[in-house]
């Protein structure tokens, strides 16, 4: 039996690794080799033409990109290997059957290389060198038989998450369901300058929730510019590594929040939930989902899910005078109604409150900052610009003071060194 033939037979095989063979590159493999098969030689170079440039568009030889695609597997094995009871026998089995068979499938590109070299056509892509990989990354190039590598596996998919939430750490809500984001803003902990008290708190309760303990949701109030929502992007570049993955909603996601929740849950690793500027006008009911979400209903809520929002205001539902109960009002019960509004913000199991920045708040960030990125000014004349630039823009926030550093940067702002 050639080597291809041994590779068509063990994709056929395959148990719990199925999808891999579903993506376009894995397809065009199973033209190239059906044509190799039956001796076109016109077809095969189309075919294999085809199947190379799907490579190149992923920078990877067909070896790399097996496992690469095993790396991201998203499967019952997968998932069994981020819970905390165990994988039942017969799926490490499975898996261990399949990892065999993707060896066999991946060693195909050799002969395929040998065809196509005698078909006239001296361009391959070749391997990599192994080990070039990130340390948490699982390679079984350093085995002999790649079913050798199961645990090394297990432990990759336990550190790095499987599926999408192997391949990005922030996500976004989509018609389709979650969405990855290719780059997300992740500022630096460490830049984040002043409230001290408020970040060793969210950053206690963060490392609860990725232990698996009773982490709270978290409310964020405070004015504006005083770096709450960059805390909340600061803690996935903090513990991304560990497993902690983010999804920010807009008020239009809360509609889908129940779906929203039981994928999540599914996907087992500690997740965000980031509502950012979270307010409600009078006339607006979509706060009852997030209700349901503090408190819960008759389901029980993803312990891996957590609520974090940002608000400016005190009381996260518009509320006015009119309002009030009055004797005159129609409705029997009002102050029930008022209540109803005001119980969202109680909902929330800590609360980190952020105040205005005072002047030397907004000097002490400049120079913080100033320090991070290596701007050596006068610290006179810094502080000096920077007073000229808050009263001309936003006042004193630490926002204000990331803007003037970025000004001084793009030379919209001179300092004298």
């Amino acid at each position: 039996m050639t080597s291809l033939q041994a590779a068509v037979e063990a994709a056929a095989e395959l148990l719990v690794f199925r999808g891999i063979l579903t993506h376009p590159v894995a397809l065009a493999w199973r033209a190239l080799v059906q044509q190799l098969a039956e001796g076109d030689p016109l077809l095969c170079l189309q075919a294999y033409g085809c199947w190379f440039e799907l490579l190149a568009q992923q920078n990877r030889s067909w070896r790399e990109w097996l496992i690469q695609a095993i790396r991201l597997a998203d499967n019952p094995f997968s998932r069994a290997a981020l819970g905390s009871h165990g994988i039942p026998a017969p799926l490490l089995q499975a898996a261990q059957h399949d990892l065999k068979c993707l060896q066999t499938i991946a060693d195909s590109q050799e002969q395929i290389w040998e065809q196509v070299q005698a078909l006239g056509l001296g361009i391959h892509w070749p391997d990599g060198i192994p080990g070039g990989t990130a340390e948490r990354d699982w390679d079984p190039r350093h085995f002999p038989d790649w079913e050798l590598s199961l645990e090394g596996l297990i432990t990759h998919y336990r550190q790095a998450g499987v599926g999408l939430c192997g391949q990005y750490w922030a996500f976004r809500w989509g018609p389709t369901g979650l969405q990855g984001i290719p780059t997300p803003d992740l500022p630096e902990w460490d830049w984040i300058y002043g409230n001290e008290r408020q970040k060793q708190r969210l950053a206690a309760n963060t490392e609860a929730l990725l232990r698996g303990d009773s982490a709270l949701h978290v409310l964020l109030y405070g004015a504006r510019g005083t770096g709450k929502s960059s805390l909340v992007k600061a803690l996935l570049g903090r513990y991304g590594k560990q497993g902690l993955r983010l999804l920010e909603l807009n008020r239009a996601d809360l509609i889908h929040l129940p779906e929203i929740l039981l994928d999540l849950q599914a996907r087992v690793l500690p997740f965000i939930l980031f509502v950012d500027d979270l307010s409600f006008e009078a006339d607006e009911t979509d706060f009852k989902q997030l209700k349901v979400l503090l408190e819960g209903d008759v389901a029980a809520q993803p312990a891996n899910v957590r609520l974090y929002a940002t608000t400016n205001r005190r009381h996260l539902i518009r509320e006015f005078f009119a309002d009030r109960p009055s004797p005159e009002d129609q409705e029997v019960h009002a102050w029930d109604t008022v209540q109803e509004k005001l119980s969202l913000r109680d909902r929330f199991g800590l609360t980190l409150t952020f105040t205005p920045f005072t002047q030397a708040d907004y000097f002490a960030t400049i120079e913080h900052l100033a320090d991070k990125l290596g701007l050596a000014h006068d610290p006179e004349v810094l502080r000096r610009q920077a007073l000229i630039w808050a009263q001309q823009q936003n006042g004193f926030s630490g926002r204000t003071a990331r803007q003037f550093l970025d000004a001084i940067r793009a030379g919209l702002v001179q300092v004298e060194r």
